[in-house]
């Protein structure tokens, strides 16, 4: 019995529960409610050990000036409270009165981490956060990407080619790698782009042959938003649809269950 518990524990070790969501900066579609209470208790209920988020907010003191319950902590701090033990963000756009960019949640330590600048213009302010996770068990770091890429083809050309670049430069070819975020890929290329170059699968293509719809979150139609792995094979991955989703951003969250190959 002893030896059938083991081999329970090691196949759960080599499980990883991923979800990738556009947070619209804790607001629902047009900003009609503040929605970032709702918005922890959908996380919670995904049970994700790796939570890649776009469009967090930082800080926004008219907001925290007009709603009353809005969060004391940044929305980071907020969303991770006691469920995710560790967390980074790379703040890409600063303002007066505030800031936002993309986040990272972890159940397990982060390691280490770094945000890289990829804006195309000063209109638009991208980044890429790169996470280090030290998983129990495995004999290499998780690699994460969080990334959420321009609004014009030829600004996310530009970005997938940094992002490749790094990985490259900086992810070993035997380490576990996902890549997540919104890419902003209606026209479905960033696949083609980052299929042979880094070996990596996108978890619906994989699954059902094609990217998830999850913009706008009322009614999905584009495929905006990606995960992307390499050195897991995909036990599970799930658009989160319906009106409880609808009402939390402009986008939906999707996720991935994960199995590390050996």
């Amino acid at each position: 019995w002893g030896w059938l518990s083991a081999q329970q524990e090691t196949k759960k070790m080599k499980k990883l529960q991923v979800v990738t969501y556009n947070i619209h900066k804790g607001f629902s579609q047009f900003k009609r409610r503040m929605s970032v209470h709702d918005l922890r208790e959908r996380l919670r209920g995904i049970g994700a050990d790796v939570v890649f988020l776009q469009e967090v907010q930082g800080l926004h003191e008219k907001h925290s000036a007009r709603h009353h319950n809005w969060p004391a902590a940044p929305q980071y701090e907020f969303l991770a409270d006691s469920i995710w033990n560790d967390f980074a963000y790379g703040k890409n756009a600063i303002y007066d009165g505030g800031h936002h960019g993309n986040a990272i949640l972890s159940k397990y330590p982060i390691a280490r981490w770094d945000n890289e600048d990829i804006s195309m213009h000063d209109s638009e302010h991208r980044g890429l956060l790169h996470c280090e996770i030290a998983v129990p068990g495995w004999p290499h770091t998780l690699h994460c990407i969080n990334v959420h890429l321009g609004l014009l083809g030829h600004w996310r050309r530009k970005q997938i080619t940094l992002m490749k670049d790094r990985i490259e430069k900086l992810v070993p070819a035997d380490a576990p790698l996902v890549i997540a975020g919104d890419f902003n890929d209606w026209r479905r290329h960033a696949s083609e782009a980052l299929a042979d170059s880094l070996n990596v699968s996108e978890v619906f293509e994989t699954t059902s042959g094609r990217p998830a719809r999850s913009y706008p979150a009322i009614l999905p139609m584009l495929h905006l938003d990606r995960i992307y792995v390499r050195g897991f094979s995909i036990e599970l991955a799930r658009a989160h649809h319906g009106r409880a989703w609808s009402r939390v951003s402009d986008h939906i969250a999707l996720s991935a269950r994960l199995i590390r190959k050996a």
